[in-house]
């Protein structure tokens, strides 16, 4: 990993100050920062702020690979014959040293190194109004809680690291990494001190774009699940995920579920009443995942040769397209389409198939991603899609799940979410919990109903992970339990010699 000096860095990451005023978050850089000129205005403060995020969002890519492409979503072969370019090792589960699908953890240790850096000064300044301070902590023990509960889901033990350094680079730290114990009770710590530090402040600032206490409190149930199921903290944590959900719930009244499923993903609809907290992208500013989207979409060339089967007509390139002109490596799977009802509205919102007219009839030839459609501007389809973290469908479906743990009636949560889906075609009788077929294995029934849901949001692979191994073995490629945690690749292991590879693998 290259060496990173905070000035540059600096200069790199903010924002200017007046774009804290905007619904987006504008990358204005800001030329020649260093520590002597800066920290020195509560302007500066929230453009450090802004910086972070925007950080964050250059890691979307690392997120959506972590969280969602070792499941079984994705996984065939393009039927428009392109290779794989090696995507297939991560659905496949034959990622090793060489190949290890993330690298340098995801540079998550940059952003935390940043966020260090905010929450000592936000500790030692005079310059900030007390409530901005707290609001500040807040959001800094919060999201450095969020990129260690990612490393720690992903590579088990791993480095702690809680000090700036002015010039950070992690193969050259030559520490070892904790105990995974040791990096679970820090995130458990940094939640209890994110929680405080905002207090009864439950304000969501720049349409849902930055870190909030809502945002912590998802966090903190997602945690408490993780260790309830993992750990052995069973009802007891199960109840501390409980009561974090129902504290949005009862102090966040404005968020809630959209009636219509695709709505939650439009352009023109981003912060939505469902969005809790967003990965901003935004027009003339930053695309989806910084352009790295284009593997998951299929090339304008021969897309158009294929059927929508419920227009009947041929894929509009203009008007239905996602793609472009780089290579398709990651469709969904087959078979990840059919598993919806065709009464599910989720099916459509989530997927798009794309059909050979062969003797009359529609044949499913693959699938693609259709969640994140991006906008038409100047002629060209542009991926300025926000990526949704937490929404408040994952809300009622994790209540869904620490009630389940706890040995209380899920199905007001479970029913809310299949209404939505369902629409005018919901009938309680056959959609309602508990009359679907597998409603009564709880276990697997939470699992179903956040695979429809989530679809190309990161979650299928940690969902998993969280119900335990006996789930990763029955739903994707992985026989061996080594293979639950990632490997550390060759170049972080050859420049830190105090770090270890991830038992089991070579």
């Amino acid at each position: 990993m290259k060496k990173i000096s905070f000035p540059i860095l600096l200069s790199i990451l903010l924002s200017l100050a007046t774009s804290c005023s905007k619904t987006e978050l504008d990358l204005s850089p800001i030329s020649s920062i260093t520590d002597d000129n800066f920290w020195k205005s509560p302007e500066q403060w929230e453009s450090f702020v802004i910086g972070i995020h925007s950080r964050l969002r250059i890691h979307t890519y690392n997120l959506f690979v972590l969280g969602g492409m070792r499941a079984d979503e994705f996984g065939e072969t393009s039927f428009g014959g392109e290779s794989t370019n090696n995507r297939e090792r991560l659905w496949l589960n034959t990622i090793n040293i060489s190949n290890p699908g993330v690298n340098e953890y995801g540079g998550f240790y940059s952003n935390i190194n940043q966020i260090n850096l905010l929450i000592e000064k936000t500790e030692q300044t005079t310059l900030l109004p007390e409530a901005s301070k707290a609001y500040y902590l807040g959001q800094g023990y919060g999201m450095r809680a969020f990129y260690y509960f990612h490393l720690l889901r992903t590579w088990g033990d791993v480095i702690i690291h809680e000090t700036a350094t002015s010039t950070f680079d992690i193969s050259t730290l030559a520490k070892a990494a904790s105990p995974a114990a040791d990096v679970m009770a820090l995130i458990k710590s940094d939640l209890s001190k994110s929680e405080a530090a905002f207090g009864t402040n439950y304000t969501i600032k720049l349409n849902k774009a930055v870190w909030s206490k809502s945002a912590t409190l998802m966090l903190k149930a997602e945690t408490y699940l993780w260790s309830a199921k993992r750990l052995n903290g069973g009802a007891a944590d199960a109840a501390i995920a409980k009561k974090a959900l129902t504290d949005i719930q009862q102090n966040v009244p404005a968020l809630g579920l959209l009636p219509n499923f695709r709505d939650i993903f439009g352009y023109a609809n981003k912060g939505n009443k469902e969005i809790i907290f967003a990965v901003r992208n935004e027009l003339n500013e930053y695309v989806f995942m910084g352009g790295e989207f284009a593997p998951f979409l299929p090339q304008i060339n021969y897309i158009g040769n294929y059927y929508d089967s419920l227009s009947k007509a041929k894929i509009d390139v203009q008007k239905d397209l996602v793609g472009g002109t780089g290579g398709f490596q990651a469709p969904i799977k087959k078979s990840t389409y059919r598993s919806f009802s065709s009464e599910d509205s989720r099916k459509y919102a989530s997927i798009q198939g794309a059909f050979s007219l062969v003797n009359g009839q529609y044949v499913l030839a693959g699938c693609y991603l259709a969640k994140y459609q991006g906008i038409i501007n100047a002629g060209s389809r542009v991926m300025v899609d926000d990526y949704p973290i937490y929404r408040y469908a994952d809300l009622l479906l994790m209540l869904a799940e620490a009630k389940t743990v706890l040995g209380e009636d899920p199905a007001t949560e479970i029913n809310l979410v299949r209404q939505r889906a369902y629409g005018n075609n919901y009938k309680p009788a056959v959609h309602g919990f508990p009359n679907q077929p597998g409603d009564k294995v709880l276990p697997e029934m939470i699992l179903k109903e956040r695979y429809f849901e989530f679809i190309g949001e990161g979650k299928r692979w940690y969902d998993l992970l969280r119900f335990g191994k006996e789930y990763v073995f029955k739903y994707t490629t992985v026989t061996e339990e080594y293979k639950l945690l990632w490997p550390v690749d060759l170049n972080t292991l050859t420049n830190n010699k105090a770090l270890k590879q991830t038992p089991g693998y070579l």
